[in-house]
């Protein structure tokens, strides 16, 4: 993908207000151009049919044509300007948003609340968006990996995982969708997952993964304990870990700081599941920008547990599972799709040998 010398953004949305925020926030940033607003989905998918755009943000609730309805029109026309999502803070809001990035939209920012940060709105939109829009334009380069010293090679017919940990952010709901949806089979072990999203946009993303494969799939509670075939994700806005409470293997969601400028953090789900699962420890890193989960894969693999990363070329943004990579704590790199067949392989040896 080449970087243009100036991205070129469409800004969509029937607000003035939130337009002339989103405007604002960007004027700052000098990679950024601000070349177009439109007031609902039809004007902009107009626009982008016969004028250079690079990225659109675009609202979903407006007259005359949707952001829903402009996705599915961009996808017919076959234009391929990249969408990112201004999301309504709900549960409505959620479960459209994640409509939206399954029809190609590669991520979102919500439109922001009033709270006691006193940041104004555009100060807001621009913590946000700003760094989703230029890491899309101005990926992370792939290294070539370090050769990752004291770490055996996994040998796969002898790995039998007990536990299955995932990090992933920018990209990551439709990674997360298309994995899941090659996952329909029963496994013998909780899958716990670290998705870089506000609250509410996180009870939404576990309810849609466990439709797409028939599992539970819900946000981690407090002091829960796990159960094989069900999907936990991390509350928006907490980080989640695993303890052992009598015995058993508990999720424990606290509130503490920003860990790698996200909350929640992967790396802390990674380090507990490697600490008490040791070698049965399977983790998987997909798209996201930033380093979260480097350092969880790292302790991951001290332990003698596999770490699986997606490849760069199905990702949106490499940052995260490049940073593994970079680091060489990984056994196996693919797709989403390749990634859900391995795990499938590695679940059905792991039902063979625990529980037949």
């Amino acid at each position: 993908m080449s970087t243009p010398s100036k991205i070129k953004v469409l800004i969509v949305d029937d607000s003035i207000l939130f337009r002339s925020q989103i405007q604002l926030a960007l004027s700052s940033c000098p990679q950024i151009e601000v070349v177009a607003v439109a007031s609902n989905g039809k004007i902009g998918v107009d626009m982008m049919a016969c004028r250079e755009i690079d990225a659109c943000i675009l609202d979903i609730e407006m007259p005359v044509m949707t952001g829903i309805e402009a996705l599915r029109e961009l996808k017919s026309r076959g234009i391929k300007t990249k969408v990112i999502m201004f999301s309504a803070q709900s549960k409505a809001g959620a479960e459209k948003t994640l409509e939206a990035m399954s029809l190609g939209a590669v991520d979102f920012v919500p439109k922001p609340l009033p709270d006691e940060t006193k940041l104004a709105p555009a100060d807001k939109i621009r913590e946000a968006l700003l760094p989703k829009l230029l890491s899309l334009f101005y990926p992370q380069s792939v290294q070539a990996p370090k050769k990752a010293t004291g770490h055996p090679p996994i040998i796969w017919e002898s790995f039998f995982p007990r536990v299955l940990v995932i990090a992933s952010s920018t990209g990551g709901p439709i990674a997360l969708e298309t994995f899941f949806a090659g996952l329909t089979a029963p496994v013998p072990f909780p899958i716990l997952i670290t998705q870089h999203m506000p609250p509410v946009f996180t009870a939404s993303l576990a309810e849609r993964l466990g439709k797409v494969c028939g599992k539970v799939g819900r946000e981690g509670v407090n002091g829960e304990e796990l159960k094989a075939d069900h999907i936990y994700v991390a509350p928006g806005g907490f980080h989640m870990q695993i303890v052992v409470v009598n015995e058993k293997p508990t999720i424990h969601v606290f509130e503490a700081e920003q860990r790698n400028f996200v909350k929640p953090c992967a790396d802390y789900l990674f380090e507990s599941a490697a600490a008490i699962f040791g070698r049965s420890t399977a983790a998987i890193v997909f798209t996201g920008m930033g380093r979260d989960g480097a350092t969880g894969a790292a302790e991951i693999k001290k332990n003698g547990g596999a770490v699986l990363i997606q490849s760069a070329e199905s990702c949106i943004v490499f940052g995260m599972p490049g940073a593994v990579h970079a680091d060489g704590n990984f056994d196996y790199i693919g797709t989403p799709s390749e990634l859900s067949t391995k795990t499938q392989a590695l679940a059905r040896a792991t039902k063979s040998r625990y529980v037949a």
